[in-house]
């Protein structure tokens, strides 16, 4: 699958601030199948129980891949989280490469909805998102 365009970083954001020290500082990429990805690692200081990162974070990440997901087609769209349903499918690791993919699959004039997964390398589903934005 080939990168259309690198989306924007912001300074202090918990996911992609670069300039946030305790930070993920993920880059995300629009693809050619309309979906926007970026591969990462969750450090020791996102560590939930030793080893694993914490649910939270999981979360965020994927609050934020599928909320970048609408700037496709909508550059200038921001959302709100109205909800968001996570299932937790395997632990997810600390210091491990991996990725993160989410994709639009409503759009209206009032709200838009998503869905976004963080895989292992392998491929492996640890964690899946349906999000619902205003």
């Amino acid at each position: 699958m080939k990168v259309v365009k690198k989306q924007t970083n912001s300074r202090m954001c918990i996911i992609c601030g670069v300039e946030n020290h305790a930070g993920i500082k993920a880059p995300f990429y629009e693809m050619e199948d309309h979906s926007v990805m970026t591969i990462f690692e969750f450090k020791e200081h996102h560590q939930s129980y030793p080893g694993r990162a914490h649910g939270g974070l999981i979360s965020t990440m994927l609050d934020e891949i599928v909320g970048r997901a609408i700037w496709i087609d909508e550059p200038l769209m921001w959302g709100v989280t109205m909800d968001i349903s996570v299932k937790f499918r395997k632990p997810v690791p600390l210091n491990t490469s991996l990725i993160a993919k989410g994709i639009i699959t409503k759009n209206t004039s009032k709200f838009f909805v998503g869905v976004g997964y963080i895989y292992d390398m392998y491929g492996t589903l640890l964690a899946e998102a349906k999000v619902n934005y205003f």
